[in-house]
């Protein structure tokens, strides 16, 4: 069960991972919307993991191995937007939130 503290820190690294990747996305991946769903951050705050939904790619997963290979940048960029609010940067793990695509699936299937 998450903390007071977790959820407030979850949540604050949630919307400035969206300012950041509104600003850094177009330049590495083009045309492409990138949306951080939800962010989970452990008990000792050093660690997170974001699930993040990509539209619109044929392939999410080319998509998702770019993001993680300028984790670097990000967690930079992090820093220095939550440098006064948090003492350590969590190091972010990213992952693909396919939540989006299973409901569109579900809802084809239901209409046949």
């Amino acid at each position: 069960m998450e903390t007071t503290r977790q959820k407030k820190v979850s949540r604050l690294l949630q919307k400035e991972l969206s300012n950041i990747f509104q600003k850094e996305i177009p330049a590495l991946l083009g045309n492409v919307i990138v949306s951080i769903t939800i962010v989970r951050t452990s008990a000792d705050l050093a660690n997170a993991n974001a699930f993040v939904s990509i539209f619109p790619v044929e392939d999410p997963k080319e998509a998702l191995k770019v993001i993680k290979n300028n984790s670097g940048l990000f967690r930079k960029h992090l820093g220095d937007s939550v440098k006064h609010q948090l003492r350590i940067v969590p190091i972010v793990e990213y992952f693909l939130d396919d939540s989006a695509a299973y409901a569109e699936e579900i809802d084809r299937l239901l209409e046949k």
